[in-house]
C-alpha cells in the first residue's frame, strides 16, 4: 500500500529563497539573530542538565561559530548543514551516526515533518540525542492582528499555520523518538515599527514561504497594518522545543 504524499503547504522554491536571503543578511554587522540565539543558549543548557559530551555533532540550520567552536573544544566533531546550500531535511541524510542533531528554527517550514524527524532519528547514533527549536503556534499576535485588519472582511493567508506542544507530542511519538520531551518557551521583542520587524524576519527566514500566499499588500493596506501595529510594540516569539533520543 503506498503512503500518500505529504499536502504541500510550503512552496520549496520561496523558502531556498528566504533562507539564501538570510543567510546573506546574516554576513552583515547587526543582523537580528536573537532567536538563533536564544536556541542556541537553550541547547548548551541542556546539553549540561543532561551531561550529554557528543563526540560526532550535526547542526542543521543557522548554527553561530561561537557554538561550532564551543562544542569543538569539548572534543566534538561538528558538521553544519544548511537547506540554503542544500541541505535536505525531507531526504536520508548522507552522513549518520550522530551523538548530537540540533535543528535551529528549520523545521516550521518543510512540507513532511514527520518524515523530517524519522530521519534525524535514522541519523543518530545509539544512544544519540536530538535537539529541534523552531517558531511554534502562537507567535506573531501583532503581526497577525495588523494582516488581519489590513486584509478587512476577506483575509489572504499571510503567516504560517504552527505546531503547538500537544501536535509535537504525537509527532515525536509518530516518528519513534525514544523518551520524547516536548516544551515551549516565549521570546519577546519590542520593535518601533512595523518595518523593522519585517526587517528582522527577513533577516532571520521568517517570511511567508507559503505554497499558496495571498497577494502583496496595497499601499492602503500597508498603511492600516502599519496604523494596527504602531510603535514600541512588543511581539511574541513562541520558540518549541523537541527533543529525544535513539535507543
Amino acid at each position: 500500500m503506498n503512503t500518500p504524499a505529504p499536502p504541500q503547504i510550503f512552496s520549496p522554491t520561496r523558502r531556498l529563497a528566504a533562507r539564501r536571503r538570510a543567510q546573506a543578511f546574516q554576513g552583515r554587522p547587526g543582523a537580528a539573530n536573537y532567536l538563533a540565539a536564544d536556541m542556541t543558549e537553550d541547547l548548551l543548557e541542556r546539553l549540561a542538565f543532561l551531561r550529554h559530551e557528543p563526540k560526532r555533532v550535526l547542526l542543521i540550520g543557522m548554527a553561530s561559530h561561537s557554538l561550532v567552536a564551543d562544542l569543538t573544544a569539548r572534543g566534538a566533531a561538528v558538521i553544519c548543514a544548511e537547506p540554503a546550500t542544500g541541505f535536505a531535511e525531507e531526504a536520508p541524510f548522507p552522513a549518520t551516526d550522530f551523538d548530537l542533531i540540533a535543528s535551529f528554527g528549520t523545521l516550521d517550514t518543510v512540507n513532511d515533518l514527520p518524515g523530517a524527524l524519522i530521519h534525524i532519528r535514522n541519523a543518530l547514533a545509539p544512544g544519540g540525542l536530538a535537539i529541534a527549536s523552531f517558531v511554534g503556534a502562537g507567535s506573531l499576535p501583532a503581526l497577525r492582528a495588523a494582516m488581519l485588519a489590513a486584509d478587512g472582511e476577506r483575509p489572504a493567508p499571510r503567516l504560517h499555520p504552527a505546531v503547538d506542544v500537544r501536535a509535537g507530542g504525537q509527532l515525536l511519538q509518530r516518528a519513534g523518538w525514544a523518551d520524547p520531551v516536548v516544551d515551549s518557551r516565549s521570546v519577546e521583542v519590542r520593535f518601533s515599527s512595523l518595518a523593522s520587524m519585517l526587517a528582522d524576519l527577513r533577516a532571520q527566514a521568517l517570511t511567508n514561504v507559503l505554497l499558496q500566499s495571498g497577494p502583496p499588500l496595497k499601499r492602503q493596506q500597508y498603511c492600516i497594518a502599519k496604523e494596527q501595529f504602531g510603535t514600541g510594540t512588543i511581539e511574541r516569539f513562541e520558540i518549541l522545543t523537541l527533543s529525544g533520543w535513539w535507543r
